[in-house]
């Protein structure tokens, strides 16, 4: 009503010359609703795509900082090389950690120590395991 009532002059009747612009508006606004009824009823009947999801077999972690001489910033770095279980540590190169470890800024650790607590603690050796924690200071013999 609006837009007849401004499209007319006077008394003299609707100024049609205006009249095709209202007309595309109402055009483009259908055609907007039909293709958006369109692409949602589209989307409705495509059948659902079925991603099969793979579950990784997730291991156990151990506290690794039990370990006399490892804090969390070196377990962190021990997480990172794929070490996160005693067994882990325990089967571990001295040498590949202390690389790991040189390469995280922690030159001044010794994983041997470490390595050795783990090896108890992954045979569930919790005497020998507390035994060899009251014999090192920072993971080293004192």
């Amino acid at each position: 009503m609006l837009a007849l009532r401004l499209l007319s002059e006077g008394g003299e009747g609707p100024n049609t010359e205006l009249l095709w612009l209202m007309y595309a508006g109402m055009a483009f606004f259908f055609l907007v609703i039909a293709v958006g009824w369109w692409s949602n009823s589209k989307k409705q009947n495509q059948p659902a795509v079925q991603v099969e999801t793979v579950e990784h077999e997730k291991k156990e972690t151990d506290d690794l900082v039990k370990i006399e001489g490892i804090g969390p910033k070196v377990a962190k770095t021990l997480n990172e090389m794929g070490i996160s279980t005693f067994d882990d540590l325990a089967r571990a190169k001295s040498a590949e950690v202390q690389k790991a470890l040189n390469g995280a800024g922690l030159q001044m650790m010794n994983p041997e120590g470490w390595i050795e607590q783990a090896k108890a603690a992954a045979k569930g050796d919790w005497k020998t395991f507390e035994k060899l924690q009251k014999e090192l200071k920072v993971g080293r013999r004192k």
